[in-house]
């Protein structure tokens, strides 16, 4: 079992900032970190996350399912002017909501895919510099054993 996520003792605002979230025994990507505490550093990005995360649930289905049945049946005769109309401009603020989520992750994934080259370029110049010292050590050796003086051969 996965030890549980860690909390910053410093909240930001109203929420604290994972410092350090496990799992699978794993730590984060330090950008992943880095983002949720620019997230949690902005109110804008805490609202849109909270709408963004409340619109993509079961319950959001669920509550709207019951909400345009209740309007369907006691508010409004057919064909629900109003209801097309309030559920049109819903679909509109969702879909920017939508827009802005995609548009953070795309930008998030960018950063993170750069971090990632870099650091694998990183690896690649320490890769050939360790390969260019067993080289010459193995060049060193072959050259010392080459040169050292031939043993007497045994009867």
């Amino acid at each position: 079992m996965a030890p549980a996520p860690t909390r910053s003792p410093l909240p930001l605002g109203h929420a604290t900032v994972p410092r350090r979230i496990l799992r699978d025994g794993q730590p984060h990507h330090p950008l992943v970190l880095a983002e949720a505490r620019r997230r949690a550093g902005s109110v804008q990005l805490r609202v849109a996350d909270g709408i963004t995360s409340f619109a993509g649930s079961i319950r959001f289905v669920y509550l709207h399912a019951a909400l345009f049945a209740l309007w369907m049946l006691v508010f409004e005769q057919s064909p629900w002017p109003t209801l097309t109309l309030v559920v049109s401009l819903e679909a509109i603020f969702l879909s920017t909501f939508v827009m802005i989520a995609q548009n953070r992750q795309a930008a998030f994934q960018q950063a993170k895919a750069d971090h990632d080259f870099a650091k694998s370029d990183q690896e690649l110049t320490s890769i050939a510099d360790l390969t260019r010292q067993v080289h010459q050590l193995t060049t060193e050796i072959h050259q010392h054993v080459m040169s050292a003086p031939a043993l007497p051969s045994l009867p």
